[in-house]
């Protein structure tokens, strides 16, 4: 991942904090403060397909982020000092999770919508959309994903042996 040539230019950088049964991105995430990337973690909204993207101050600082319902580390909801990605420069690049995956870029994700909706609000931003790569294991990529007209399509996939 860290030599991908998209990771090596972009400078504002989306990732998940991965559950256990996800590609672990912490590694990931110490590397684009080591950078000097600016980072980005998501926050969802419960009850809602809406999800921002927030500014990290350091890969430290995750672990004193608040357990969601749903076992997902992120910032509280009464924290609104920080950054919110669409408010300031937009993205360079998003790395997604998902159950499963396509070669032709369909991606299945856990049912609400999250991403799908927040790439829909990236495409009005001047900045435009960012670039998108899926972090997958090989056991994930499928024949085909179901779809609707509301999924948007990701870039990349990038797991073992791809």
């Amino acid at each position: 991942v860290i030599e991908h040539p998209k990771y090596q230019e972009s400078k504002r950088i989306a990732i998940f904090l991965s559950m256990p049964d996800e590609v672990q991105t912490e590694e990931i995430i110490k590397d684009i403060f080591k950078q000097g990337k600016e980072c980005f973690i998501p926050r969802y909204k419960p009850q809602s397909n809406h999800m921002d993207m927030l500014k990290l101050s350091s890969a430290e600082e995750i672990s004193s982020l608040a357990l969601t319902s749903w076992n997902i580390l992120q910032p509280s909801d009464d924290d609104t000092a920080r950054e919110e990605a669409l408010a300031g420069g937009g993205l360079d690049l998003i790395f997604m999770p998902g159950l499963g995956f396509d070669k032709k870029g369909n991606r299945l994700g856990r049912g609400k919508g999250y991403y799908d909706t927040y790439l829909e609000r990236c495409m009005k931003h001047p900045h435009g959309k960012p670039y998108t790569i899926a972090l997958a294991f090989r056991e994930q990529i499928c024949e085909s994903v179901p779809v609707t007209e509301n999924d948007v399509p990701i870039d990349e996939i990038l797991y073992e042996d791809c």
